[in-house]
């Protein structure tokens, strides 16, 4: 279970990050483990109620990637920590996040499905990565539920999965026991800038004082105002719905995490089967809908029919934070002395969450900014107008 307490406010701070969802929680661990001080917490609602909650733990860089850029060097980075990062989760609080490494299975099931997964294999066989070419025989063999219209399939062994759900209750537990205090209910409403740098934060339950915020707010990022008011902040970090079904499939129908083109489904160890997702420009309105469901149903019978037998369990949505590039948003900014960005992770902020925690903290604490960070950069827009 999530905690979800609102503890005493302290007044000072050797660094506050602003938002308790994967990311938030993870550079607040990152940064206890390498003795960064006093480091306050701020969540306007819950911890890891949003995004973070809402998503379905696939760290699949390969499965969704169409060329070796600079974002799937990062999100290969993070997936490749994902191991250490389970196993010292498990060894500090006693949870299991459930990291899976079975793979993932990507289905070809038309003729353009079929073209999209040959260049994504050769590419990926000339870049040196682990990927599997499978003819529809040796799928339905991995995955007898799989349609018998797939005409193709590539496997790949590296890109597994995560149980989101349990790695927000590990770090939860975590930060606590390292000694962040952690303020819940309670918004950031102003960032206070004295001479071109950080000096704190206005929250709904009083000032912080800071030399060091760190923006992790998802979302609700760009909601944050700057004092003076002659500053005015221009990064955009806008939400962009998903919506997920929860299925119960007990026995398990796949061991793989299964995607086509057009959606996913997820196996769980207690039985469920996830299925999902949509994209959807609705603002703030956390709702399912008819149409979404309609939507996640269909491409789901499609990648198997045997989905159409089980009963459902639950259904729900949420908002994923997206940049005006599609980019997350990483590192210093230029403008504020103090003022670091971690937000805009879209559909990634569990896959990206120990590679921003790591690179962060060592922004942070030893004022390195790694090459990996470099296009990410906040300044690739103007966060500060006068």
């Amino acid at each position: 279970m999530v905690q979800n307490e609102v503890n005493s406010i302290k007044h000072t701070a050797d660094v506050v990050i602003i938002g308790g969802g994967v990311i938030g929680l993870t550079i607040a661990r990152a940064l206890a483990h390498r003795g960064a001080g006093d480091i306050c917490l701020i969540e306007r609602d819950g911890l890891g109620r949003e995004a973070s909650f809402a998503a379905g733990g696939m760290l699949a860089p390969q499965a969704e990637a169409n060329s070796q850029d600079d974002f799937f060097r990062l999100a290969c980075c993070s997936r490749d920590l994902y191991a250490n990062f389970a196993a010292s989760l498990r060894e500090e609080t006693g949870i299991d996040v459930e990291f899976d490494t079975t793979g993932t299975l990507y289905l070809a099931l038309t003729y353009h499905d079929l073209v999209e997964i040959e260049k994504r294999y050769e590419w990926q066989t000339a870049a040196a990565l682990p990927v599997e070419k499978l003819t529809t025989a040796q799928a339905q063999e991995l995955e007898p539920c799989i349609s018998p219209a797939v005409v193709a399939a590539l496997r790949f062994p590296l890109d597994v999965q995560v149980e989101n759900r349990r790695l927000l209750s590990a770090l939860t537990n975590s930060v606590a026991k390292l000694g962040v205090s952690i303020l819940t209910a309670t918004n950031v409403d102003t960032l206070k800038i004295e001479k071109d740098r950080i000096s704190g934060v206005l929250t709904s339950r009083g000032f912080v004082s800071s030399p060091i915020v760190v923006v992790a707010a998802g979302s609700w990022s760009s909601f944050i105002k700057f004092s003076p008011e002659s500053l005015k902040p221009a990064l955009v970090v806008e939400p962009v719905r998903g919506q997920m079904i929860s299925f119960d499939a007990r026995p398990q129908i796949t061991r793989h995490v299964i995607y086509s083109p057009r959606g996913y489904i997820v196996p769980r160890y207690d039985g469920r089967l996830l299925a999902g997702s949509t994209s959807e420009q609705a603002g703030f309105v956390k709702q399912v809908t008819a149409g979404g469901m309609s939507s996640i149903l269909k491409n789901a019978l499609e990648i198997s029919p045997s989905v159409s037998a089980l009963p459902i369990l639950d259904t729900w949505a949420g908002l994923r934070p997206r940049a005006p590039d599609n980019l997350p948003v990483l590192g210093p900014c230029d403008e504020i002395g103090g003022l670091f960005y971690a937000t805009g992770h879209y559909r990634n902020g569990i896959l990206l969450a120990p590679v921003t925690g790591e690179l962060i903290t060592e922004a942070v604490v030893a004022g390195v900014t790694s090459p990996l960070l470099g296009p990410f950069s906040p300044s690739r827009f103007d966060l500060v107008r006068a």
